[in-house]
């Protein structure tokens, strides 16, 4: 790592303290593009990278809300409008307890590249609030979806900030958060992604991140003269994108064999199957219960809980070829790669926003393995988003095999831009330098054109 890479992450350390996912995004992206400040000096001295890292705007806000027995409750409310210099800024809303700056910021800068990659025109962002839907009825979380879009409303538009789903935010939250925004800009525009299909949603978008990762696996392998067929594959998570990852595992023929929640994983040596992964859509989508109950209808399957304070997830030790992490950010540490890689595993496609930390992707990348870090990996899903924009602004819906092959075109672009600029900086096969490259010079050459704004 070179000196100005170190004072530099040194430098956003003490300005950004408590912060630990966003200093750990920044790193990783930092280190990787140490060897671009080497040969194109012009990036450094115009401070691209220190403009990218500092948010061109955090908006922060308190969201009082009423729920259906008249009780008065308090959330925090964000959005981080991270860098505009390609498009409107385009990123997720998360509704979780975890939520903070560090968590929102760290996701927002990663949306940058990211959004990037995808060959769409869009910039990052990235919001939510502390707000936990989970075993809530329809009406609290309507109540307080209204309350957060009364204030963001005033922040976003289909041409400046173009917010979507994640953890915590589907299709129903998405409703009532557009419903909300109609009604006070009394507009109907694209100003939400992940709508419903009745009304300006796009067909793929629910399956888009799960499908993403699973093609850019497959684009991976390929490269090596091999396909997904009879592969074993690890999946953490159960909800929308490791359910879209097990179904697209199945269409090119791989063997999916595990999935899990915050409780605990289910093994199934058997693999997870089309019937076992419906009774978990349903268990999940519309009954909102416990992975565990996977158990009591399929015998082949044991679960196991997890205890977050352990050393190690257990859910990564498991024979197995392709490993899926499709869950949250950070659940695969240095021991669990080890354990990946002792057990067979040479195939590592994330779905999930940096799931990996720093020591286990030094792990992969040392050992040479097919690794896809999240940027490249679950773009599958923004830009899914990107195209539900594009549909919007025709007033024109296309079919599921229309979007279906843009999807599959762009991850095969995403992934022909890693392998290239993995190449031109002299580090073949390095997926995590030739994403954060490629994802970071689209970037940095419009910010140059439009000059220190």
């Amino acid at each position: 790592m070179s000196d100005y890479i170190k004072s530099l992450i040194a430098e956003v350390k003490a300005k950004n303290p408590g912060e630990p996912e966003f200093h750990q995004a920044v790193e990783e992206v930092a280190e990787s593009l140490s060897i671009v400040f080497e040969k194109h000096p012009e990036y450094r001295t115009a401070k691209i990278l220190e403009r990218i890292i500092e948010p061109e705007r955090v908006i922060m806000f308190r969201v009082p809300w009423v729920d259906d027995q008249g009780e008065i409750f308090v959330n925090k409310g964000y959005r981080i409008e991270m860098n505009s210099a390609i498009g409107p800024y385009k990123g997720g809303l998360r509704f979780h307890p975890s939520v903070n700056l560090s968590i929102l910021k760290f996701l927002a800068f990663e949306q940058v590249f990211k959004n990037s990659l995808t060959t769409l025109p869009m910039g990052g962002g990235k919001g939510g609030s502390d707000f936990d839907p989970k075993g809530k009825s329809d009406l609290k979380i309507m109540r307080f979806c209204q309350a957060f879009m009364s204030e963001l409303f005033r922040h976003i538009g289909s041409n400046t900030d173009v917010p979507a789903g994640d953890i915590g935010v589907g299709g129903r939250e998405i409703g009532y958060l557009f419903g909300q925004y109609k009604k006070l800009r009394n507009e109907f525009t694209g100003v939400l992604t992940g709508k419903g299909i009745n009304w300006g949603g796009s067909l793929i978008r629910p399956e888009a991140t799960g499908y993403g990762s699973v093609y850019f696996a497959a684009e991976m392998l390929q490269k090596k003269g091999e396909t997904l067929e009879g592969k074993i594959c690890l999946v953490s998570g159960s909800g929308n994108v490791a359910q879209y990852t097990i179904e697209k595992i199945l269409d090119l023929g791989g063997k999916p064999v595990t999935l899990s929640d915050s409780n605990g994983y289910i093994y199934d040596e058997e693999g997870i199957n089309r019937e076992k992964l419906a009774f978990v859509m349903s268990l999940k989508n519309v009954r909102r219960g416990r992975i565990k109950e996977y158990t009591d209808k399929y015998k082949s399957a044991v679960y196991k809980e997890i205890n977050l304070k352990d050393e190690s997830n257990p859910l990564w030790n498991h024979k197995a070829d392709c490993a899926f992490p499709s869950a949250t950010q950070n659940e695969i540490n240095g021991k669990d790669a080890q354990n990946l890689l002792n057990n067979g595993v040479y195939v590592v496609s994330e779905g999930s926003n940096m799931p990996t930390t720093l020591d286990g992707v030094k792990i992969f990348l040392d050992n040479k393995i097919l690794y896809g870090p999240g940027k490249a990996a679950n773009a599958g899903g923004v830009a899914v988003s990107g195209l539900e924009m594009t549909q919007n602004s025709m007033r024109l819906p296309w079919t599921r095999e229309e979007v279906d092959n843009r999807l599959r075109m762009i991850m095969h672009e995403i992934h022909r831009t890693c392998i290239e600029m993995a190449d031109r900086f002299g580090t073949p096969g390095n997926y995590v330098n030739g994403a954060n490259i490629g994802g970071f010079l689209k970037v940095a050459d419009a910010m140059i054109d439009q000059g220190v704004v």
